[in-house]
């Protein structure tokens, strides 16, 4: 620790990327707490609470509180992520994109540049479909036309603005940009959270006090076990096996969450799409159209049956998910190609039999983990009748994940700089 201490107080290149990175992320979380113009707070805070399910709650974390404040960093990364999930998907069903992503560092450039540019219009569709939401439920007033472009003008290049400082960040500084201007939004609401999990303590319940900490600090402990947890499948390479005989030279390591957080993304795009439209369309003049509004609205009210389905769609979007970035027939070749070859297990059809098997079963496990998680505040809340864990296990995996991956890439550029010096 004071060697790595010492290393950064030396050098000039990691002190810059640090201060970097912390002046960057300090001006975003000053963009998200900039309100926009002619709002009625006292509708807006009836809105969020009306709501009664964890939709609303999850993206005003995501956007860093941002959506509850309804500040100009209103959408937050949100357009940014839904691209770039688009262009993932678009790359497997596009043989050119898939073609282009195996290209190595200028492949994934040109996939970068593609995800930029499907922002921009992301970025207009998703603070229209916004503003239009917010109109409907008299949290805005009724806009003039030019007042309508202005806000949502004003939105839109606030959102691509901090896609580009989470791009500065990672370039020039330390860790995912993107990642990390999340975790900062849901560090950021860890005050609220406090204030929250004290008040059982002043209700004098210190059962329930001791549990919810009990069961934070057992979430951390697991994220970073099944985070770290990997099958390592050992490789030989042809030639060394002729040499050294049984002689195992690397392995391929098979993540247990080979998904990350991105199933759970996925669900919580799938759910908050019709909340939002229900919440729409309660508004319409059409009676029969008004109802089903309200159908949906309670059914997702629910927290029985939205827990359900959260927990279901988890589990398909995790293996949905998993077989798109993950090939076995196309490691296969690789391992092929490169005259290497699992022991045990012939090259070709039956290696890709046994990559698909193996990873379908690792898959079972992060994907029960994963929708254990993503549900872990609605079963909090209704056992123990504590509805303080709005933050919830996404959250912490979120910060986990880019706390680890943050450390990893410090550590690399402080064992980088001891080399050079």
């Amino acid at each position: 620790m004071r060697e790595a201490l010492l290393t950064l107080y030396r050098s000039r290149d990691l002190r810059y990327r640090i201060l970097f990175t912390i002046g960057l992320l300090v001006l975003i979380r000053l963009i998200a707490h900039v309100p926009l113009p002619q709002i009625d707070r006292s509708q807006l805070a009836n809105f969020l609470n009306q709501s009664q399910n964890q939709i609303f709650g999850v993206l005003s974390l995501f956007t860093g509180g941002s959506l509850a404040r309804l500040s100009l960093d209103v959408m937050g990364v949100g357009p940014y992520i839904t691209a770039s999930i688009i262009v993932q998907l678009l790359t497997k069903a596009i043989p050119k994109w898939e073609e282009i992503s195996k290209e190595g560092n200028s492949g994934r450039e040109k996939l970068n540049q593609y995800t930029r540019y499907l922002t921009l219009p992301l970025a207009f569709v998703q603070g229209y479909a916004t503003i239009t939401l917010l109109k409907s439920q008299g949290v805005l007033p009724l806009l003039s036309n030019g007042d309508l472009v202005q806000i949502l003008l004003t939105i839109a290049a606030t959102s691509i603005f901090v896609m580009w400082l989470g791009e500065l960040i990672s370039e020039r500084g330390i860790g995912n940009g993107i990642s990390m201007i999340i975790a900062l939004g849901i560090v950021g609401g860890l005050p609220q959270q406090i204030t929250n999990t004290a008040n059982i303590l002043q209700s004098g319940n210190y059962l329930n006090f001791f549990v919810v900490l009990a069961l934070l600090v057992l979430t951390i402990v697991v994220i970073v076990l099944v985070n770290e947890a990997e099958r390592k499948v050992p490789i030989t390479y042809a030639r060394r096996a002729i040499a050294s005989p049984g002689a195992v030279d690397s392995y391929l390591p098979l993540r247990v969450n080979i998904a990350g957080v991105v199933p759970i993304i996925f669900a919580l795009s799938f759910l908050t799409f019709p909340a939002i439209i229900a919440r729409f369309l309660s508004t319409a003049k059409s009676d029969w159209i008004v109802n089903f509004a309200n159908w949906i609205t309670n059914f997702l009210a629910n927290h029985t049956y939205y827990g359900i389905l959260y927990f279901l769609l988890v589990l398909i979007f995790t293996f949905f998910y998993t077989y798109i970035i993950f090939q076995p027939a196309q490691i296969a070749d690789n391992l092929q190609k490169q005259g290497s070859f699992i022991p045990g297990v012939r090259p070709g059809t039956e290696t890709t039999r046994f990559l698909g098997y193996t990873i379908s079963r690792i898959t079972v496990m992060g994907a029960l983990f994963l929708a254990v998680i993503a549900i872990l505040p609605i079963i909090t809340e209704q056992v123990l009748n504590v509805p303080t864990l709005v933050i919830g296990g996404t959250s912490i995996l979120i910060v986990v994940s880019v706390v680890i991956e943050t450390s990893r890439q410090l550590s690399s550029q402080i064992v980088m700089h001891r080399y050079d010096s």
